[in-house]
């Protein structure tokens, strides 16, 4: 009994912390969602209105579902080879992976900004090796390199963290009973990965079909995600209940993502590896 009220008396912070900075947050959101901006009255015009807004939240969801599959693609063999790595080379690598992070978003992205525009490094370097000038900028590409570089280490990170746990006797022992490279990595290592993948995917893409600033700087005038319709409602004044109803929208579709994501992998996030 006494156990147990130390453990209550433990989770006082964490609820209080959820309840402050979620709960009430997502409450004030539904309010503003759900009446009228000039009245207060309830209504439901502020959700009928998103259909309007539905062909930018599949434009968004399209970036974010390639920015996530490139980086799926890009980071499981970084985070593989890290994982192979010994102890003192994997905390060297891991720690090379972090160390973006650790700088401003806003000047990554703008870092980008100054390397693709007109006049920037890359254009530069492509007119002195007589190729001349590119469209590098204001380009759907440059918006999902923007997103795949920001991202790519919330990819490698889960992907790690699985991959090293693996228990290199199950590779030896597909090995013995004669699967090739291919389908011991097939049938061994990606299915014990997929927790992780599934990880990696929703972390990655999460962040991305929300994001703005990336789109509003590497993006041209046509790029215009969910995120940029949200911020411009609110910041510019025009409507901040129909801002709050597509942010409650936006919300919704991160949750069945993500479960739909945590349901792939089971329960128990496990898999069955088939020799």
């Amino acid at each position: 009994m006494m156990r147990r009220n130390k453990t209550v008396l433990l989770s006082v912070p964490y609820i209080l912390w959820m309840v402050a900075f979620t709960l009430i947050p997502l409450g004030v959101v539904g309010y503003y969602a759900l009446t009228d901006p000039d009245t207060g009255a309830f209504t439901w015009g502020n959700l009928q209105a998103l259909g309007t807004y539905l062909p930018v939240f599949g434009e968004s969801i399209a970036y974010s579902v390639v920015s996530a599959l490139i980086c799926l693609v890009l980071g499981y063999p970084v985070a593989y080879f890290i994982a192979q790595r010994g102890p003192v080379a994997q905390k060297l690598l891991y720690m090379l992976v972090m160390l973006p992070m650790c700088m401003s978003f806003l000047l990554r992205t703008l870092a980008w900004v100054a390397l693709l525009q007109d006049t920037g490094i890359i254009n530069q370097i492509l007119q002195a090796l007589g190729i001349g000038q590119m469209k590098l900028i204001r380009t759907p590409g440059a918006v999902v390199l923007g997103m795949v570089y920001n991202y790519l280490p919330y990819m490698i990170l889960p992907l790690y963290a699985i991959l090293v746990k693996m228990d290199n006797r199950l590779i030896e022992a597909a090995e013995d009973l004669g699967c090739t490279p291919v389908q011991t990595f097939l049938r061994v290592i990606l299915p014990l990965s997929m927790p992780g993948i599934v990880s990696g995917i929703t972390m990655v893409f999460v962040p991305a079909v929300s994001t703005f600033y990336i789109s509003q700087k590497l993006g041209g005038a046509d790029t215009v995600l969910i995120g940029d319709v949200i911020e411009r409602l609110f910041k510019q004044g025009d409507n901040a209940n129909l801002g709050a109803a597509l942010s409650l929208l936006l919300m919704v579709l991160v949750l069945v993502c993500t479960g739909l994501m945590n349901r792939l992998t089971g329960s128990d996030g496990e898999d069955v590896v088939v020799v």
